[in-house]
């Protein structure tokens, strides 16, 4: 049984809370424990020390909720936070991040979207007692690699939106145990989706860990920021801030309104999307490569607009579909995967995504994998 301690000093939450997830409390799957401040909260986890997750708002009398988590630290428990905020709250949110806070929801809370996060958590949750479990099993690097590739694993999202306005499929294969590529989507105000594709430089265990910090910071910075270009600028600044291995990351980041089709972009140094008609015509995303986020604080990134038509498909990727190399030496190329999307125009988003793995795969033959792939593929279905 999963158990969490939700702290809050609205009386209606838990009422909320509790009916949202009584059949899992029925079946003995998940226990809510309540506190109205972070002073009630540390007497219900002296009394109660197996709590797994702390939901915690930010704003509450006698101890807020920034404090609560400073508190957490000091007790080492094994147990992750989540805070609740409002929108566009970036100065909260980055210090609850800074003081252990594993993820965060914003108010009015989706208490779909809330479920999904309390999963997440307990499955991330789950992952790390785990890997200690086994800590004295581990006798190579190999191992480890492995523990560090399901975290990275619980961290992509999984479950994709059922919209009746778009469909959306992703996917990502590392070249090695764990990977530097990422891809993210999230909702965002006035009904629109944030989508993110992103590759970061390196391999392994540090690009996985600079790729949490990435993806963390860009889906903090863009619910409150409706601006994508505005967004990367910020979250490059974050980057720039602190980052003595001078690593960077290449970002494509999308705010599509499913109502309208329109789709606005800013690109920081990534490979250029394609649109695929339901003609089957396939163009490439016009637009300027930009700069790596990461590098030089202050800079303005390009951004850009398209509008789609239901029926076309959105494709946008990381450079290891286009650079992935034959025993030859010849990479799979732009031309190659504008042909393989040409082949499966109007397909379903998840068919598209596997019709051009499979024909990366086919290109690369039995070469080794030289670099991640990442790939996500949305198809504009129409506004009703």
């Amino acid at each position: 049984m999963a158990k969490i301690l939700v702290v809050d000093d609205e009386p209606d939450l838990e009422i909320l809370l509790t009916q949202k997830f009584r059949r899992r409390i029925r079946k003995g799957e998940l226990a809510l424990i309540f506190a109205q401040n972070g002073v009630q909260a540390l007497e219900r986890l002296q009394t109660h020390d197996d709590i797994d997750m702390v939901l915690s708002d930010i704003n509450m009398p006698e101890m807020d909720g920034l404090t609560l988590l400073s508190q957490l630290n000091s007790l080492h428990l094994d147990l992750r936070a989540v805070i609740v905020t409002a929108y566009g709250d970036m100065k909260n949110i980055r210090t609850a991040m800074n003081r252990g806070a594993f993820d965060f929801v914003t108010k009015p809370i989706d208490f779909d979207d809330l479920e999904t996060t309390i999963s997440k958590t307990l499955s991330h949750l789950q992952v790390m007692r785990d890997a200690l479990r086994s800590r004295d099993e581990l006798v190579a690097l190999r191992r480890e690699l492995g523990v560090a590739a399901k975290m990275q694993e619980s961290i992509l999202p999984t479950d994709f939106p059922d919209d009746p306005r778009y469909d959306l499929h992703a996917w990502m294969t590392p070249a090695q145990e764990v990977g530097g590529d990422f891809y993210d989507f999230f909702k965002l105000e006035n009904d629109r989706l944030a989508m993110v594709v992103a590759d970061v430089s390196g391999k392994g265990v540090p690009a996985a860990l600079f790729m949490m910090v990435s993806r963390t910071l860009v889906k903090g910075t863009a619910i409150g920021n409706p601006d994508p270009a505005k967004c990367m600028a910020e979250v490059n600044d974050l980057l720039a801030e602190s980052n003595e291995e001078s690593m960077f990351v290449t970002v494509f980041y999308t705010s599509f309104n499913p109502a309208n089709g329109l789709l606005e972009y800013a690109n920081g140094g990534h490979n250029l999307p394609f649109v695929v008609k339901a003609s089957g015509e396939v163009r490439q995303v016009e637009s300027e490569s930009g700069l790596v986020l990461g590098v030089i604080p202050g800079f303005e990134f390009p951004g850009g607009s398209i509008e789609l038509e239901p029926g076309d498909t959105f494709f946008v990727y990381t450079d290891g579909v286009t650079e992935a190399m034959n025993e030859a030496g010849e990479e799979f190329g732009d031309e190659a995967l504008a042909k393989a999307l040409e082949e499966c125009a109007g397909a379903e988003a998840v068919d598209v995504r596997r019709h051009v793995v499979k024909a990366v795969r086919a290109h690369a033959g039995d070469a080794p994998q030289s670099d991640d792939i990442t790939c996500l593929a949305l198809k504009y279905l129409g506004p009703q």
